[in-house]
């Protein structure tokens, strides 16, 4: 059965706003288990990471602690975090830099008497207990009697610790040093030292905690294995728009720093094509990488594909067996270009011009590859209507993306704004279908690759770093229900951007916590089920502010239920089709402990919001849910809905 009769339903009764609901309001739910719709894709739990913010860089997925550590900008700068020692001689080498433009190099004149020489850095946040682990790269020349490394804690001078380490005269080469810190500090100073007469210079530094997983950082990675997203999409995003791809691979410390060509700081290039693919094959997850369409080229763009997918006899498979990857990766998932409908985009070009570059990229991809899949860039309305036409045949899905900014005080409101978009691009897709010229009965499923909240409320967590509450986890709860209505149209789902940047989960220097609507993602993508199935709540409000919807999976029925009003609500479930007796019922709930819709979880405080799971509920036919919350009721629970 198609999505007609999984529309949330609405009868057709007078509205009542929904802040003049009565207080004994209790809805009838009517769920036909024996009414299936198209199965659920998998991939509407899937996630998109950027660079940008913290995401990856900064302290978010990437591990590194470490800011500009390859010196893209002139110490002393106010740009730069890295001040000159000591007040020292120090300018920025542009004579055989180590990676990059230039490099700090540190020098005594002729009349100064030997001396310290070198950079620091402040602002490091350490944990007693724990092993840090770093190096440099350095240079002395002669005159240079000792370098060390210093970790400073506090003002006084007795306070620190100090690394020596040899001294070799002559090119570039790398210092590795271990720090275990005495107590919990949040403002450590790094020094890379040298003392003598002559010229110290150094090329690059790092700097992480030794639980790093190959440089991913292991207190996030651990929760995104609990999100378990199927895909994820990386690199942007309007990020792709201007990245070079060959900046991101290779020796990492010899990948040169650029800034970021959509957003602000610098992008040091640590996490390439090969690290993000590690992270997926960590995250057991499946890769969706998009390629530079703004200012990029068909011939670069097919040397990345080649550079994953190519046997080791190619050019590019050759080059990616030196990086120390000799099998192909077989990405299947490639997004021809981000966004390019928008004059904020690198690149961008009017519509007619853009679906000839689109199909020329899409014609190099399957010559390459036959087997890969293509996403196309789309967004609803006259955009869509030029670009669908002319490029149905070369499209395998198409991408929409969608955020909604408002901070409503009504919080039924607030919720619906994430399902409404779903179902507005979902209905517009639909009837693109039936009457758009070449698009007429063509099939290209959505990929809504970006969808979120976005709020203009502080960036606590960097740049775009916005906090969610519960009231957010609400409206990503309703949302994926709409997806489950919608599952004849939507194929993929992309939550943006998972990590810090209006992010799923927040992290702090030193933790990291799962916000409301990553609690919220991990439950549905765990225990939701495969099929949706016919589910009507009869009310007179609207919009109303519960939304239930229901899924089945084998023997399992699952039933989603949102709650935006400030009270309990008892919900009466006429379940048909489904024999409930006998079945173990257990129960899933978000909900804030002091029934806040403002309520959060913060990555240095003990979790608030938690996941709360109870066994062997009684049902009696009705379920009474808690104010602002979430609420997975499951049956049977012996089989396994995840997919």
């Amino acid at each position: 059965m198609k999505h007609l009769f999984l529309v949330f339903v609405l009868l057709s009764c007078p509205i009542v706003l929904a802040q003049q609901v009565a207080d004994d309001w209790s809805p009838t739910v009517k769920i036909d288990a024996s009414q299936h719709g198209e199965a659920i894709s998998p991939f509407i739990y899937g996630q998109f990471i950027e660079h940008l913010g913290r995401c990856i860089n900064g302290g978010g997925i990437w591990a590194e602690m470490l800011e500009d550590r390859k010196f893209f900008y002139h110490v002393g700068d106010k740009e730069s975090p890295w001040k000159a020692i000591y007040d020292c001689n120090l300018r920025m080498t542009e004579q055989q830099p180590f990676v990059g433009k230039h490099s700090p190099e540190s020098f005594t004149a002729e009349n100064e008497e030997p001396r310290w020489l070198g950079v620091w850095q402040n602002g490091l946040a350490v944990r007693k207990g724990k092993k840090y682990i770093g190096y440099a790269w350095v240079k002395p020349s002669e005159g240079i009697q000792r370098i060390e490394v210093h970790f400073h804690w506090s003002n006084k001078k007795e306070e620190h610790d100090a690394f020596k380490m040899p001294v070799n005269v002559g090119d570039f080469y790398k210092i590795e040093f271990t720090y275990e810190p005495i107590g919990d500090f949040d403002n450590v100073m790094i020094e890379i030292a040298a003392f003598g007469k002559g010229i110290f210079t150094v090329g690059c530094v790092s700097l992480m905690p030794a639980d790093n997983v190959n440089g991913l950082r292991a207190d996030t990675l651990e929760l995104l294995k609990r999100l378990d997203s199927p895909i994820y999409r990386w690199p942007g995003g309007n990020f792709v728009s201007g990245y070079d791809w060959k900046d991101g691979i290779g020796e990492r410390d010899k990948r040169p720093p650029r800034k970021n060509p959509a957003w602000k700081g610098v992008e040091p290039n640590d996490f390439g094509v090969n690290e993000f693919l590690y992270f997926c094959e960590i995250l057991k997850t499946e890769p969706y990488i998009a390629v530079n369409t703004g200012n990029g080229d068909v011939v670069n763009a097919v040397q990345e594909l080649e550079y994953v997918n190519g046997a080791v006899q190619t050019p590019m498979g050759k080059l990616r067996e030196e990086h120390g990857h000799a099998e192909p990766y077989n990405v299947t998932w490639w997004g021809i270009g981000n966004e390019m409908y928008g004059n904020w985009q690198i690149g961008h070009i009017p519509v007619a011009k853009y679906v000839e570059k689109h199909n020329a990229f899409v014609d190099a991809f399957r010559e390459k590859d036959a087997k890969v899949k293509v996403i196309g860039v789309g967004n609803v309305g006259k955009w869509d209507e030029a670009f669908l036409p002319g490029t149905a045949k070369h499209l395998d899905l198409i991408s929409e993306h969608f955020y909604v900014g408002a901070t409503k005080d009504n919080v039924t409101e607030h919720v619906r704004q994430i399902p409404n978009e779903v179902k507005r691009i979902a209905d517009a897709h639909r009837q693109y279908r039936k009457t758009l010229q070449n698009f007429k009965d063509v099939t290209i499923p959505i990929a809504l690759d970006e969808w979120n909240y976005w709020h203009k409320t502080p960036q606590i967590f960097g740049e775009l770093g916005i906090r969610y509450n519960v009231k957010d986890g609400l409206g990503i709860a309703a949302g994926l229900h709409e997806f489950v209505r919608q599952s004849d149209v939507y194929f993929m789902a992309n939550y943006a951007q998972t990590v810090n940047v209006i992010g799923c989960i927040k992290t702090s220097k030193t933790a990291a916590k799962m916000e409301t609507t990553g609690l919220v993602l991990e439950l549905y993508r765990k225990h939701f089920g495969q099929l949706p199935v016919k589910t009507e709540t009869e009310t007179e409000i609207k919009p109303s502010p519960v939304d239930v919807q229901a899924t089945v999976s084998d023997d399992d029925l699952c039933i989603g239920i949102v709650n935006s009003l400030s009270r309990d609500v008892t919900i009466k479930l006429d379940i048909q089709k489904f024999d409930t007796a006998g079945k173990k019922l257990k129960r899933y709930e978000i909900a804030d402990p002091h029934e806040d819709p403002n309520g959060f979880n913060d990555p240095d405080q003990p979790y608030r919001i938690e996941i709360q799971e109870t066994e062997n509920v009684t049902f009696n036919g009705s379920a009474v849910v808690k104010p602002y919350s979430v609420t997975l009721l499951k049956f049977d629970g012996t089989s396994t809905p995840k997919h």
